[in-house]
């Protein structure tokens, strides 16, 4: 697809005729930054258990006559995740915006993020927003680990590291309490799904609890997310993923 919101509007598309029981049965729905994996397409029609030769063929075709809409981006609340603007790597990303270093925390506390895909870890969420002269390259040399909570951008994306790992973004600051990113025993797990609204708030770093992160409510996150096969978590393949958007990749992203 030619860019991350051509494939956005195509995972809601997918989304609303699998409501409509208008595709074939499918194991999974997988957005990426510029494609969608539909992975489990098998030809047997779940009604009638009936095979149904040639379905995938048949699908194939029928998708080059789809319209697809450009994505629609409902007014719902964002979920708001507290940053303590201190990273290791912040000097350097004021230099290459060419703004002071306590001025980073304003400009990127006041975009507007949606979460495009997900991928390289469970929770882990790619999120675009940021204006194209914000966007940076990742390090010359990547960390070995990086902390769980690191808030770190890279080409077009923000991300915020939901455990450690190793890493090669730039980061900027931190989240208090990562361990709301990515959570097994709530339905879904992931905090950070496709299409989520996300608005980062700088606390301060002597602030304690201040900014906690509230408990995801159930219109942050998009129809369907919570059904099984659509995996938000970013564990199994997405169709795409090049390590030139991965926080572990070593190549530089957008330079």
């Amino acid at each position: 697809m030619a860019d991350g919101e051509h494939a956005e509007a195509f995972h809601a598309e997918l989304l609303r005729r699998r409501e409509r029981g208008e595709l074939p049965a499918v194991r999974e729905i997988v957005p990426a930054a510029r494609t969608v994996l539909l992975d489990g397409i098998h030809g047997i029609d779940d009604r009638t258990g009936e095979r149904m030769p040639g379905a995938r063929e048949r699908f194939a075709r029928d998708l080059a006559s789809w319209r697809v809409d450009p994505p629609q981006r409902e007014g719902r609340e964002p979920v708001e995740i507290p940053v303590v603007y201190d990273g290791p790597d912040l000097d350097e990303v004021a230099a290459l915006w060419g703004v002071p270093a306590g001025e980073v925390a304003a400009l990127h506390s006041r975009t507007a993020f949606r979460v495009a895909f997900c991928g390289f870890a469970p929770g882990f969420g790619y999120l675009t927003g940021l204006p194209e002269r914000l966007h940076v390259p990742r390090r010359t040399t990547p960390r070995t680990r990086v902390p769980a909570g690191a808030v770190a951008l890279a080409g077009p994306y923000t991300g915020v590291y939901p455990r450690p790992s190793p890493g090669g973004w730039q980061i900027v600051g931190r989240m208090p309490d990562p361990g709301t990113l990515w959570d097994p025993a709530r339905e879904p797990a992931a905090l950070l799904a496709p299409g989520t609204p996300v608005r980062f708030v700088a606390v301060g770093a002597g602030n304690g609890g201040a900014g906690a992160l509230p408990a995801p409510r159930a219109g942050d996150f998009p129809a369907g997310r919570a059904r099984a096969g659509d995996s938000p978590a970013g564990d199994s393949p997405t169709g795409d993923s090049p390590m030139g958007d991965s926080p572990v990749g070593d190549s530089p992203v957008g330079s």
